[in-house]
């Protein structure tokens, strides 16, 4: 069965592409584009990984985290924050919430993304 991924981004571009490269890798995706719709699709899809970015409308990643982190449904799904925001503040505070890793959007391409998801889906 394949494992199960939310994807919670804004930026249409973006989401898409790792949608599509998650897609052809064999997961099964769930898109999310606020923190409000990735709140709720994360008790409803219940995904085995979630991928959060942090400049979202509405919520932000950080209040989506604390409330994933917060329910009891929800709060054992590892969390990886996908962000263009990197500043050391930034990324101890979304750690501290707890995210599992942080990876800053200019670092990775989709195909490093990917293989990160498959490294923390391979330790579960």
């Amino acid at each position: 069965m394949a494992s199960k991924i939310l994807i919670v981004e804004d930026d249409k571009f973006l989401r898409e592409l790792i949608s599509r490269k998650l897609v052809k890798e064999g997961y099964d995706i769930a898109e999310a584009v606020d923190g409000e719709e990735g709140i709720k699709k994360s008790e409803e899809f219940m995904p085995e990984l979630i991928l959060l970015d942090l400049i979202l409308p509405g919520i932000d990643g950080f209040g989506t985290l604390e409330k994933i982190k917060d329910n009891s449904k929800t709060m054992n799904i590892p969390v990886v924050i996908l962000s263009n925001l990197g500043q050391k503040d930034e990324v101890e505070r979304g750690l501290k919430l707890g995210a599992i890793d942080f990876l800053i959007k200019a670092h990775f391409t989709p195909e490093e993304i990917v293989e990160k998801i498959r490294l923390v889906l391979s330790k579960k």
